[in-house]
């Protein structure tokens, strides 16, 4: 209920405008083409720029002032720090960047948004931008016809501009005719009664419109036409900047940690410079009136004393909450404590990154890798290996070494709570990411590794009806077979989880280094089988169960190492060439491990 009380009262609002006069309907328009024009903008920008912000956010992430400059120009640009706060916090869900570079984005996206102002009380005020709007309309629906991609996202920015000069100039031409009729400045108010009054019009006008650039039209635009005074206007211009903190902080409810955290920054950034504002008005006013006298601004023109004073003190809050950055940190994980994740819950994917295709392939990534965790668990339980001292082992004889209690697991059970709803969600959360190109080639890589963990889950529950029998049996020659086969499994997986971890410089090595390993490993093309049978030392029953799990040993390592190729390491980072510079040929490391195996074999024993 609370958070439909804005709808409700804006509606009644409106209402109330169109019919009581015809002057309020045209600003009431003008204020609805102009948060039109934002979306659409907001749209297209997503589309033309979306890579190149993203590419940006991350080479601006190692330096502070980095971040802050990222923030402020990105806002500039697209004039939306929606888009802006939206990137950050998808790039903080997926891991791609810490709280503490993302603050120093918002920082400086707040500075940012003050461009908005300079622009309206500039050439937006003193020309007729109202006829530049509907060419630009034109040509941008009929580019939004076509079907190429990039010219659909440039018509959208048209459209967006169009409307925005539409908007202000309804707004503008709706002022002067409201003038004649009602005189506004009978409602000023001076002292601190008008500077609170005035601030909490400016909060809830923002969070009506869910636009602090829309509150800082109208208000220049009221404020050009004489209907508002100066100091009414920069409280207003204060209450806007808590405004949409207070709209960040309602959006942010059903958000992630990351995204409660960033909104709690927010709005303690913009309460904290709303509150030096307030105090320090006076010196901000002289301090205005000063640079007014450099610009050589007329006296009369409060419209870019209202945007010099919006300028001020948003940098006045960055000079003093940026030293205090990594205590805020620390201060936010401590309020939002990030918890658990349930076994059916997603860690990284979710609403917050689905828009942003860089990000929300790398959530998606490494909750795939999350998933590996939980398939490991469940292959090395079924093997009868307890999972976390199969993670600790460095000694290879202890993956030799016969479990002292031979357990069936239900694999289904395992499979049904631990696997199917989270690969579900993944599933799902791939479907809606907007992708084309590159990216379309890395989603298709993540879909066929998701499936290739869940074919290794299914290849486990036909291995270990065998393994169970077999590893009881008191035939040494079958039992010490399927000790191998579990031996070999164990190995890689303690190898493939501690890559997960840390896949080192090295990783394509490694990984060709156990798929040849895996190649050695089976029974049918060693020829190990046929000197098994050779020997008497299995029956021909057992013999062909040897050759069918051997199988589906084979397939359960090649899976799994297929998937960590395309897993363990951020999609950036893997170069094709330096792959195929890095990797050994397969004939020349399964010569190598021939070699080992034979060596090992003279010490005594199959070597897993």
């Amino acid at each position: 209920m609370f958070r439909s009380l804005p709808l409700i009262v804006a509606l009644a609002l409106l209402g109330w405008a169109f019919w009581s006069s015809e002057t309020v309907a045209d600003i009431a328009s003008g204020v609805a083409l102009f948060l039109f024009g934002m979306m659409a903008l907001e749209q297209g920008l997503r589309g033309l720029t979306g890579g190149t912000l993203e590419r940006l956010l991350r080479l601006s992430t190692d330096r502070l002032w980095k971040g802050l400059t990222f923030g402020a120009a990105s806002t500039a640009l697209t004039q939306s720090s929606t888009l802006v706060s939206l990137l950050t916090i998808s790039f903080l869900s997926s891991g791609l960047l810490g709280l503490q570079q993302g603050l120093g984005v918002i920082f400086g996206a707040n500075l940012g948004t003050t461009t908005g102002a300079w622009l309206m009380a500039g050439p937006a005020l003193h020309f007729n931008i109202g006829r530049g709007a509907l060419p630009m309309l034109t040509f941008g629906v009929v580019f939004i016809l076509t079907r190429q991609v990039t010219l659909r996202s440039l018509g959208w920015v048209l459209v967006g501009i169009g409307f925005l000069f539409l908007g202000i100039q309804w707004m503008k031409d709706g002022f002067e005719a409201f003038q004649q009729a009602f005189d506004l400045t009978a409602w000023t108010m001076t002292g601190w009664q008008g500077l609170v009054v005035y601030t909490a019009i400016g909060i809830f006008a923002t969070v009506i419109m869910q636009s602090s650039h829309a509150t800082l039209i109208l208000t220049i635009t009221a404020l050009a036409a004489g209907q508002i005074g100066y100091e009414n206007a920069l409280a207003i211009s204060i209450g806007a900047n808590i405004g949409t903190a207070v709209s960040t902080g309602l959006a942010a409810i059903t958000a992630n940690i990351e995204g409660r955290r960033l909104a709690g920054a927010h709005l303690l950034f913009n309460l904290v410079t709303a509150a030096v504002a307030l105090l320090l008005i006076t010196p901000f006013m002289l301090a205005v009136e000063w640079l007014a006298g450099l610009l050589s601004l007329a006296e009369e023109n409060h419209a870019v004393r209202l945007a010099i004073f919006h300028t001020l003190f948003n940098l006045a809050g960055i000079l003093i909450m940026v030293p205090l950055i990594p205590s805020m940190v620390r201060v936010l994980e401590r309020v939002f404590r990030s918890k658990p994740a349930p076994a059916s819950k997603p860690r990284y994917i979710g609403k917050a990154v689905a828009d942003i295709p860089g990000p929300a392939m790398e959530a998606a990534r490494k909750e795939l890798v999350r998933l590996f965790g939980r398939i490991f668990k469940i292959i090395a339980t079924s093997l009868n290996y307890e999972p976390a001292e199969l993670r600790n082992a460095v000694d290879r004889e202890k993956f030799k070494t016969p479990p002292h209690r031979v357990r069936s697991h239900d694999l289904d059970a395992l499979y049904q709570e631990r696997v199917k709803p989270l690969h579900g969600l993944i599933v799902d959360f791939l479907a809606r990411v907007p992708v084309r190109g590159e990216r379309a080639r890395q989603l298709v890589m993540m879909r066929t590794s998701s499936q290739r963990l869940l074919e290794s889950v299914k290849d486990t529950k036909h291995l270990q009806k065998n393994m169970v029998r077999y590893l009881r049996s008191s035939n040494p020659g079958i039992r010490g077979e399927y000790l191998a086969i579990r031996a070999n499994l164990g190995e890689l997986l303690q190898r493939l989880e501690a890559l997960s971890r840390d896949p080192g410089e090295d990783l394509e090595l490694s990984l060709g280094e156990l798929a040849a390993r895996a190649e050695t490993n089976d029974i049918v093309t060693n020829g190990h089988l046929d000197q098994l049978i050779r020997d008497r030392a299995i029956t021909a029953e057992q013999a062909t169960s040897l050759m069918n799990d051997s199988a589906y040993a084979y397939r359960i390592a090649s899976n799994l190492i297929a998937a960590a190729r395309a897993l363990f390491l951020p999609f950036e980072e893997l170069d094709a060439e330096l792959r195929e510079e890095l990797a050994l040929e397969s004939g020349e490391l399964r010569d190598i491990l021939q070699s080992s195996d034979e060596t090992s074999r003279q010490q005594g024993g199959h070597s897993p």
